[in-house]
């Protein structure tokens, strides 16, 4: 059931996803096109913050945080899972794997690799911002338009 509170927590997350994705693509490697990377960031952060953030909220305030913190960490783990998925299925139709599994083990492998990249300072900062600010602002929503 929509209600204001999965809006606001998509929207939210929505946000940190495209500041995010902004940082690792200025932070990565320089002349590589990165695609639909962003445009699949924010449907990722619209669906974790409406499905995952937005059925959470109303528990009181430190259940807001942690509920910030799950959305973003969610947001995190789905991100690495479906990009390295997409570089996966790109170099598999370039034969670049043997067989079917060494091409779902290169799913983690490039999840990894990927996930290496998010250590940088201001991603870690805008990350804990962002999720600090989502859960807060989710949980606003809530109590202001049940």
């Amino acid at each position: 059931m929509p209600t204001a509170s999965r809006l606001v927590a998509a929207a939210c997350l929505m946000v940190v996803a495209f500041l995010v994705s902004g940082m690792i693509m200025d932070n990565g490697e320089e002349g590589k096109a990165y695609g639909y990377f962003t445009h699949i960031n924010l449907i990722l952060g619209f669906l974790c913050g409406w499905i995952i953030m937005g059925k959470r909220a109303g528990k009181g305030w430190t259940a807001a945080v942690n509920n910030g913190l799950t959305g973003v960490v969610s947001l995190v783990f789905w991100g690495l899972f479906v990009q390295g998925t997409y570089e996966m299925f790109r170099l598999a139709m370039r034969h670049r794997y043997d067989g079917p599994f060494e091409a779902l083990l290169a799913i983690f492998q490039i999840g990894v690799a990927y996930g290496e990249q998010l250590l940088a300072p201001e991603i870690i900062a805008t990350l804990a911002f962002g999720a600090l600010l989502s859960g807060i602002l989710t949980e606003i929503a809530w109590r202001r338009w049940r």
